[in-house]
């Protein structure tokens, strides 16, 4: 009877990890839709030990992370567009830690759609949970 109970509040558990970190990217969304980079940049951990990989791109850390979406989407002539997650799969790892993985795709002004793949792995700190690796790929 223990065990089942025990399994039960893991599940639990584990749907509610799931709607936080659903919460983060879903609030993300919503800064990167408003064109708002550190409100999305509070979705990663503000840290020097943040990792981001783009195609064969390695950033290190919060500010290198921050400054290298302000070069390619906020620089002179740059536009962010609209971004969405589809197809989202969480898969908890331990009771602080899980793998996200996705879609991302951009919606720009002039009807280009650039489009790619993530992987992300998630920790929960005391001020809620963060993508500590980023690994993002696309066109």
């Amino acid at each position: 009877m223990a065990t089942a109970q025990s399994s039960v509040a893991s599940q639990s558990d584990g749907n509610a990890a799931e709607q936080q970190i659903q919460k983060v990217l879903q609030a993300q969304t919503e800064a990167w839709n408003h064109g708002d980079l550190e409100g999305y940049m509070a979705g990663y951990w503000n840290s020097p030990d943040l990792t981001f990989f783009s195609n064969a791109t390695e950033t290190h850390g919060w500010q290198p992370t921050l400054d290298r979406y302000k070069a390619r989407y906020q620089g002179s002539g740059k536009t962010m567009g609209k971004v969405s997650f589809p197809e989202l799969k969480i898969t908890s790892l331990s009771d602080d830690a899980a793998f996200v993985r996705g879609q991302w795709q951009l919606e720009m002004p002039d009807g280009k759609k650039p489009h790619g793949m993530f992987t992300l792995l998630v920790r929960k700190f005391p001020e809620g949970w963060r993508i500590v690796h980023d690994h993002s790929s696309g066109e």
